[in-house]
């Protein structure tokens, strides 16, 4: 509470006087009994008022979960949707079933954007990798820092048809424009813009984007060298490190903040949207929009990308818990992407699938499942016979109903590996054996 909300020294005096005498007119009885159930009836209606703001809050996080990707969420994010299998979908056009008679017409609907990356593309191959170096030990000033690397921090912009879609950061590894940012920042989006400290607008293309590592290169074109930041080693980290980041939080009007902190746990173990991953933990404050911006050490070396933090728990708002992925990895990542524009050996079933849905099974006699929208050329899959239009109820005998259920039963299989799919196709239940595939093998 701001100091200048609680009373005066005069007014206290008189509040807490002991023998301050209280004047008042004097009412009718039959007044004070009306001021009485106006009273009373106020504390109903608040505490009515409460009651449902708490149960709103309640499903909200219910729904939600704990973990929040940095940047604007789209609703499907939001239920547990995993990027390069899912489509977001549109509650305000197609959560009407009654003006669809069959189920296939309403899902075609009711999925209406693809997480697919539509940006126009870059060469790969080009022998580029990006470089991580090891301390000196010589730290910088909070001020050194910032004038260091705030140059080479971006914000992206992302489009749909022309329309602003979502808003991220990035940060510049080389000066012929080679940018890393987050995967989720790109989604779904058809183009993307980079601004820079200075003002510079430029186009970006993408050289590839890797959805289980949250890892994505985008590349700009100018004239001259651009500004970029050197990446240190996150395995030379110990907890205590005093750390920094720099983004873009919330919209373009906080481009370029930063915020100090310390890592506050190395290698945490992360579940998002059915993939594992192993993250910095620090208390630097993040917020939607820091996503792909850098968190630095002091001695202003990007140590680790910011990619998530936890907004809420099931019995409390959480401050002061964020997450970068650390440089050991974006490197790893980053290397392969530049040289094929996706991440070798990444096992994928090669299908385009959703949640299925309430509304959808009690409407259509539709079992708990996901929904294929969409079978991939070049997977098994797709030799196998799934079809667009099939309900996968259960992945080795595990029951599934988000695609973060599929990704969690498959995580640690590689390349080759089979899977069981219980299929729902017209009325009947069958089981179809797939093996994974690599996913820079389908299209």
């Amino acid at each position: 509470m701001p100091y200048s909300s609680y009373p005066s020294p005069q007014e206290r005096s008189d509040w807490y006087r002991p023998n301050a005498p209280v004047v008042r007119p004097a009412a009718p009885v039959q007044d004070s009994r009306r001021a009485a159930r106006r009273r009373w009836t106020k504390v109903i209606t608040l505490s009515v008022c409460a009651v449902l703001v708490c149960a709103a809050t309640a499903l909200a996080v219910w729904r939600s979960g704990i973990l929040d990707l940095l940047h604007p969420q789209t609703y499907a994010e939001s239920f547990g949707f995993d990027g390069g299998e899912t489509f977001d979908f549109d509650f305000g056009s197609g959560s009407d079933t009654e003006n669809f008679e069959d189920f296939r017409d309403y899902f075609d609907n009711y999925y209406t954007t693809s997480d697919e990356i539509a940006m126009p593309t870059a060469p790969t191959g080009t022998g580029k990798t990006l470089d991580l170096h090891a301390r000196k030990g010589e730290d910088l000033t909070l001020q050194e820092i910032y004038e260091q690397v705030c140059p080479a921090v971006v914000g992206i912009t992302t489009y749909v048809d022309g329309l602003e879609y979502s808003w991220g950061s990035g940060v510049v590894f080389s000066p012929d424009g080679y940018i890393i940012t987050n995967t989720h920042i790109l989604q779904g989006c058809d183009g993307a813009k980079v601004t820079f400290s200075d003002g510079g607008e430029y186009e970006a293309k993408l050289v590839g984007a890797d959805t289980a590592s949250d890892i994505a290169v985008i590349i700009v074109e100018a004239k001259e060298d651009l500004p970029y930041a050197r990446f240190g080693r996150s395995a030379s980290l110990r907890v205590g490190d005093v750390v920094v980041a720099i983004g873009n939080p919330l919209s373009p009007n906080y481009a370029g903040t930063m915020t100090d902190g310390i890592i506050s746990a190395i290698n945490r173990n992360v579940v998002y949207q059915g993939h594992s991953m192993t993250l910095l933990q620090t208390n630097a404050a993040l917020n939607e929009g820091n996503s792909g911006g850098p968190l630095i050490n002091g001695e202003g070396q990007i140590i680790g990308i910011t990619n998530m933090k936890i907004m809420t728990s099931y019995i409390a708002t959480v401050e002061g818990i964020g997450f970068a992925i650390p440089s050991a990895v974006v490197k790893e990542i980053a290397d392969q992407l530049i040289d094929k524009g996706y991440v070798p050996g990444e096992p994928t079933i090669g299908i385009v699938a959703g949640v299925v849905g309430r509304e959808a099974m009690d409407r259509y006699d539709l079992p708990d499942g996901i929904y294929v929208t969409e079978v991939n050329e070049g997977s098994d899959a797709k030799a196998k016979g799934l079809l667009a239009g099939d309900v996968i109820t259960a992945v080795n005998g595990t029951p599934v109903n988000t695609v973060a259920d599929v990704n969690l039963i498959k995580e640690g299989m590689a390349v080759g590996d089979s899977l069981t799919l219980t299929v729902y196709r017209d009325g009947e239940s069958f089981e179809m054996e797939i093996k994974l595939v690599d996913k820079g093998a389908i299209s």
